[in-house]
């Protein structure tokens, strides 16, 4: 436990929160993660001494700051699907005084050597044999990459741990000094954000950037009552919303479990039983598929039961006075059905934070009427991420909004409605690209390119990207987003993208819910024809038709969607229609649906 009567010095570096938890609130699982189908979980003391041990051999290796330029640092690169390998090397590279480059795993072969050959990386950690091939067919193109280690053992391949090296007076006071020379305003990391569009660009934050927003980001969990709690972790690390949460973690006495994968996410809720996570809406929107899948095989009054406690949630709101009956009914809804939801998730989730797209709201209030809350959040990689989020406390919760601004950071909205950052938070610019960074700086404020408003004077709210507004041939600008948001409650849409610029109406490409789909057809005690026949079957064309038809009366005449043509395959990241963080890349699908969209104009 935290010794109250010991100051502990407040860490001004990354890696300073590793010192800090050893100090106030050391844990037997400051890290695990599944080795073998056993937990393995590493103490806060075997992880700072193996940080150390393996920032010595990084020195002996020869990685150094250099001239302590940006330029000078040695770059090295980290492509791995989370585990506390990843979070060990990490803090090693930082106190060395070098630079971190983490890489999306699923990343093609054209961007990663793109990014290793721009960042100049000297040396490159993958996780597994896939990834080491990965790398080794475009090491021709890599003249500066000088090693390759592996987490995993990979045949022919140097292992990370024949860096560690032991800790003697000697090395230890060599890391001592490396790690005393790093200063706040270091350059600590690069993080390539391939975005919706064209070439990765190199977003440079500094230590002092991202401790900045870890403190602010560390007031809003702390609110939640986590220190000596768990937290799972899913989303990429090399995405700075999830890199700069551990660091929250940290700093808060939270333990990390890394989940197994998306396929095991269920089994690993229940087995680490967090109470806080971080996720994105797509996965939450998951979750709540799989709920009311699970739902609707309910028979007779158990089926009952739950579709009546589905409407209940639908109503909730905050912040008012829900009058008695509602109450009542509520909690008896929590004792019979929403418990087992919450089981489902471990039986210990308090709050669930979101954040890289906007949450439908019907999501945000099922999910808090079951005693889930969650806290959607906004921000960018440019500003460390974290701009605003919505708190634990009703009084600083809006739904529809992403909620108050972080502490120390500052917001205006600009006259064309562009929502404008300014804090400690904000960026160091572009790696290499002064051009590009002035094309998004305004002085000291940071433009967002997303269009929003302050509500209340207090919680911020999104209304849309400012390059994805379009104008149809009536001159009448459409913002997709809420568009599309909103037509993704239906049960019958799984993705849609909203198209018109310059065209006379708004049309869409709709990805049906192919599950829905095929229990429609078994209902109907009809053989599934497969997606793409499905998608051509008159009754299921109209069951789509009765749906945008049914959320277009949300929106006025000129934002209705007048046509649409449904698609036989869900858009992935794989195949290249959605960034890492699941958001849609609008001119991917616009050049690679180019003639399908042809038709709904034809």
């Amino acid at each position: 436990m935290r010794d109250m009567n010991t100051p502990s010095i407040e860490p001004t570096r990354l890696f300073d929160c590793l010192r800090y938890q050893l100090e106030n609130f050391p844990r037997e699982d400051m890290l695990a993660a599944k080795e073998q189908g056993q937990w393995r979980k590493y103490s806060t003391q075997e992880v700072f001494h193996t940080v150390n041990k393996l920032s010595a051999g990084l020195l002996t290796a020869g990685i150094s700051a250099g001239d302590g330029t940006t330029e000078g640092r040695d770059k090295i690169a980290i492509l791995s699907l989370n585990r506390p390998e990843w979070m060990l090397v990490d803090l090693a590279i930082q106190q060395t005084g070098a630079v971190s480059v983490p890489v999306y795993p699923t990343i093609n072969n054209n961007e990663l050597a793109f990014i290793l050959q721009d960042a100049a990386v000297k040396m490159v950690f993958v996780g597994d044999a896939v990834l080491y091939q990965k790398i080794s067919g475009i090491r021709e193109e890599l003249s500066g990459l000088q090693h390759i280690y592996t987490f995993d053992q990979v045949a022919g391949a140097s292992h990370w741990q024949e860096l560690l090296a032991p800790i003697t007076p000697e090395t230890e006071q060599q890391v001592s000094a490396q790690r005393a020379r790093v200063q706040p305003e270091d350059l600590a990391t690069i993080l390539y954000t391939s975005g919706t569009t064209g070439t990765p660009k190199g977003v440079m934050l500094s230590h002092h950037n991202i401790i900045s927003n870890m403190f602010s980001s560390s007031l809003v969990i702390q609110e939640i009552g986590v220190e000596g709690k768990r937290a799972i972790s899913f989303l990429p690390l090399n995405h700075a919303f999830e890199r700069m949460a551990t660091y929250c973690y940290f700093y808060c006495g939270v333990s990390v479990y890394y989940a197994e994968g998306m396929d095991k996410i269920g089994e690993n809720l229940r087995e680490v039983q967090p109470t806080v996570f971080t996720t994105v809406p797509r996965l939450l929107e998951k979750v709540y598929e799989s709920i009311l899948a699970k739902g609707s095989e309910l028979r007779g009054i158990k089926r009952k039961l739950f579709f009546w406690a589905l409407r209940l949630a639908e109503q909730y709101e905050i912040n008012t006075t829900a009058n008695s009956s509602y109450r009542l009914q509520l909690a008896l809804a929590n004792k019979l059905i929403f418990s087992k939801w919450r089981e489902a998730l471990g039986g210990q989730v308090k709050s669930i934070i979101t954040g890289a797209a906007a949450c439908q709201v019907k999501l945000l209030k099922v999910f808090s009427a079951a005693q889930i809350v969650i806290q959607e959040g906004y921000g960018l990689t440019e500003a460390s991420p974290i701009i605003s989020g919505n708190r634990y406390s009703e009084a600083n919760r809006m739904f529809g909004t992403v909620g108050p601004l972080l502490q120390g950071v500052e917001v205006r909205i600009a006259e064309d409605g562009e929502i404008l950052c300014k804090g400690p938070n904000v960026m160091l610019g572009y790696y290499k690209r002064p051009d590009l960074t002035a094309e998004v700086m305004d002085g000291e404020w940071l433009k967002t390119g997303d269009i929003g408003s302050m509500i209340d004077g207090k919680f911020l709210k999104i209304t849309d990207r400012k390059k994805e507004l379009f104008k149809t041939s009536g001159g009448k600008y459409v913002a997709p987003q809420p568009i599309e948001n909103k037509m993704v409650e239906s049960p019958w849409i799984e993705q849609i993208m909203v198209v018109g610029e310059s065209e006379k109406y708004v049309g869409a490409l709709i990805v049906p819910a192919f599950q829905a789909v095929r229990e429609w057809f078994a209902a109907k005690a009809l053989p599934y024809p497969g997606n793409l026949a499905a998608t051509q079957h008159k009754q299921v064309q109209a069951l789509l038709e009765e749906a945008v038809a049914e959320f277009n009366k949300y929106f006025n005449h000129v934002e209705q969607v007048k046509r649409f043509e449904l698609l036989p395959h869900e858009w992935t990241i794989e195949s290249g229609e959605l960034t890492p963080t699941l958001k849609l890349k609008r001119k991917v699908i616009l050049e690679k649906y180019a003639s399908t969209i042809r038709q709904i104009y034809s």
